[in-house]
């Protein structure tokens, strides 16, 4: 019998500085975890086989929750495309390889939704991982994130690990990316909409048509998903971690201006991509488990916002005047 992660156990957490390790790091200090290791980029290097592998054989972790890649929104997926496939490979390949090498209990591979088909059924169930053609724009990503999947199924069938992939809805919240070009929907939004408000602007521009519909995930309500899993969840299938509700991008867009207090209009430049149409999951296998997500979007944009003004209020002047210009 497999014993469970507790508040003793090794737990190592992959990416703690970005938004969801630092969520899944708040959340386990908050259960009473008292062996978390984690490592600065500077300090551990996961692109690198060798240093990974040191690292994974002088620290011995239980187990490891892997949040660590590099992700961003369209313009960033379809921009930077070769160092989006080649850096989550590496990275991924290290962590999984050098988890099984030396002895991890449990590992979780957190994925995004991006890997299911572009124009697959709605709400996507995980059996339609593979059933079609991905979405262009972001395709190096999400192939690079299918492999990581696979390659967790492939070891616990050829050595018997215990390693679980989880397929993670957009999710937002404190920590988040905050680039209008480059972050994903809600934390660009954010941004644009506070930038528009301090500059007193008539409007903010958004991508696209405004009519794809979108599912955001708070983040806190992912990292608990996250631990509830590698406490609860042991088989070698992927799961979906989600809210079962999704809005379109119009509708999030308001809710975000209303939110921030800003008074002007929104605009939609239909000359840029959409992106996919729908990307909602189906989330009845973890709802079966006896999880479910409990931040609604309205709460959950009104608690990253306090978070992300308490970060302005704090930036050097000149660097706040240069973010508004």
């Amino acid at each position: 019998m497999r014993r469970n992660m507790n508040e003793e156990s090794k737990v190592y957490i992959a990416g703690h500085s970005g938004m969801v390790g630092s969520a899944i790091k708040r959340r386990l200090e908050k259960e009473g975890y008292k062996n978390i290791i984690v490592k600065a980029s500077s300090e551990l290097n996961l692109e690198d086989q060798r240093v990974t592998e040191e690292f994974f054989r002088e620290e011995r972790p239980e187990y490891v929750f892997d949040a660590a890649a590099k992700s961003g929104g369209i313009h960033a997926n379809n921009t930077y495309r070769a160092e989006f496939i080649y850096k989550n490979l590496q990275i991924q390949n290290n962590l999984i390889h050098s988890a099984w090498k030396f002895g991890v209990k449990k590992l979780l591979f957190l994925a995004s939704n991006c890997i299911y088909p572009r124009d697959c059924s709605q709400p996507i169930k995980e059996s339609y991982l593979l059933s079609g053609n991905l979405e262009p724009t972001n395709q190096p990503f999400a192939i690079a994130k299918i492999a990581g999947v696979e390659m967790c199924q492939s070891y616990n069938k050829q050595y018997g690990t215990n390693f679980i992939s989880a397929i993670a809805a957009n999710s937002y919240g404190i920590n988040d990316k905050y680039d209008p070009l480059n972050s994903h929907l809600v934390p660009s939004l954010i941004l644009k909409f506070h930038k528009a408000k301090i500059s007193d602007k008539e409007e903010v521009v958004i991508w696209g048509t405004g009519s794809p519909r979108r599912e955001a995930l708070y983040v806190e309500d992912l990292a608990e998903a996250c631990i509830f899993l590698m406490k609860n969840y042991n088989s070698p299938e992927i799961i979906n971690i989600g809210t079962g509700v999704d809005r379109t991008i119009r509708e999030i867009a308001e809710i975000i201006r209303n939110s921030i207090g800003f008074k002007g209009g929104i605009e939609f430049d239909t000359t840029k991509p959409d992106g996919m149409s729908r990307k909602l999951l189906d989330v009845s296998k973890i709802h079966s488990l006896g999880w479910k997500a409990g931040t609604d979007l309205e709460e959950g944009i009104k608690r990253t916002y306090e978070w992300f003004e308490n970060q302005e209020v704090q930036k050097p002047r000149g660097e706040n005047e240069k973010k508004a210009a």
